[in-house]
């Protein structure tokens, strides 16, 4: 960042980005690693100390004299709330603005019961945690969401969401922010596990798909540090790329060969019936493999390969260096990850895979959750929201 600056076109957000990885640094340090004049530095601290981003953090080492003093992030300035809704659970957090989860709910939920049920749980059970970390409703930063379907990110609109009545062109932070008026971001359930699996436990991963094999298939896809959502925001809608071992099967979509119509859970338990062994869905199938039935672990074994079909496509396409299996059925564990790294390893380009890692989610069913608070501290921290919230600052001062 050192270098030659225009003094006057330096942003407020400009200074806090040098303090955004929370270590703590001397105004001297900072004005040492922007190249900036120390009173420019003064200036952009004194900002973001009013809005409470930045706050003394115990004392330097003193080189003779009074020891300076030392200022790092204060992540407690705000709090956002993150929201995970699945298709029949919700789970609610709030957060600190490095992403520590204060407090958390989790519900039976069903997302059919239309957006009016849903939001309204939202807008009580977000109350509620702030009256539980006794917090004040304008300590609220933003708001988070995570939604299993489809979803126009920009408006936060679900689009033609296949399992949510009543919620198509839904105006969800509109909604929301009759009780909150803050900023709602809205984005569909896979996009926010893959956040939340980076944040928490690959923060130094730039690249990464994350894919959830659930009733359902779908991928997160991280890359150069970014979410890619695609223009209409269905980047990484991996279930209805075409397979070989699906090429007359019909998937609900109204195709035929989706990758989702022979390797999502549902998929698989449907395969086991017709084998003679009983598996309503995800759960039954992840219960047989553990329980050690062969049918069952070469069923998901085989459902391994049909991802890594896809994948290796992907791997080759956009070559991260972390692909994460999460959902339900990823908790059949080695099974699954075996028939993947199977197929992934053998059509991949060696260089792609050659520092690979493919595993299971650390973060489970957490994932969606923490993504979602990520999500609004993403909004929070951006150099627009905090150059504007200085703006307001500057303007209700003079």
């Amino acid at each position: 960042m050192k270098g030659a600056w225009n003094t006057a076109a330096v942003r407020t957000s400009d200074v806090f980005e040098l303090l955004r990885d929370g270590r703590p640094r001397t105004r001297a340090q900072l004005a040492d690693l922007s190249g900036l004049a120390r009173s420019t530095i003064a200036s952009r601290i004194d900002t973001l100390m009013r809005l409470g981003l930045v706050a003394p953090y115990g004392g330097g080492v003193s080189t003779g004299g009074r020891p300076p003093s030392l200022l790092a992030l204060n992540p407690m300035a705000w709090v956002v709330a993150g929201v995970d809704i699945g298709a029949s659970h919700a789970t609610a957090a709030l957060s600190d603005l490095s992403g520590t989860i204060l407090v958390e709910r989790r519900a039976d939920l069903d997302v059919a019961l239309g957006p009016d049920h849903v939001l309204g749980w939202v807008e009580h059970v977000v109350a509620d945690l702030l009256a539980d970390q006794r917090r004040e409703v304008r300590e609220l930063a933003a708001i988070g969401m995570g939604l299993p379907g489809p979803v126009e990110h920009s408006s936060g609109r679900a689009i033609n969401p296949p399992i949510m009545p009543g919620w198509d062109g839904y105006d969800v932070p509109g909604h929301v922010q009759r009780a909150f008026d803050v900023p709602v971001l809205v984005d569909n359930d896979v996009n926010i596990m893959a956040l939340g699996e980076q944040h928490a436990h690959l923060p130094d991963v730039d690249d990464l798909v994350f894919i959830k094999v659930s009733t359902g298939i779908g991928a997160g896809l991280i890359s150069g540090g970014q979410l890619q959502r695609g223009a209409q925001g269905t980047a990484g809608d991996l279930g209805h790329v075409a397979v070989a071992r699906a090429a007359d099967v019909l998937c609900r979509c109204g195709n035929q060969g989706c990758l989702e119509a022979v390797a999502a859970g549902s998929a698989v338990a449907r395969a086991l019936r017709e084998a003679g062994v009983e598996a309503a869905g995800s759960a039954d199938v992840v219960t047989l493999v553990r329980s050690g039935d062969p049918r069952a672990v070469q069923a998901v074994r085989q459902a391994g390969r049909d991802i890594g079909e896809v994948l290796a496509t992907l791997v080759n396409m956009i070559n991260p260096s972390a692909i994460v299996i999460g959902g339900s059925l990823a908790d059949a564990g080695e099974s699954l990850l075996a028939g993947i790294r199977e197929v992934v390893y053998q059509r991949s380009l060696p260089l792609a895979t050659q520092h690979l890692a493919v595993t299971t989610s650390r973060a489970g069913e957490r994932a969606g959750v923490i993504g979602a608070a990520a999500l609004a501290i993403g909004h929070v921290l951006s150099p627009e929201h905090i150059d504007r919230a200085g703006e307001r600052l500057a303007a209700a001062g003079a």
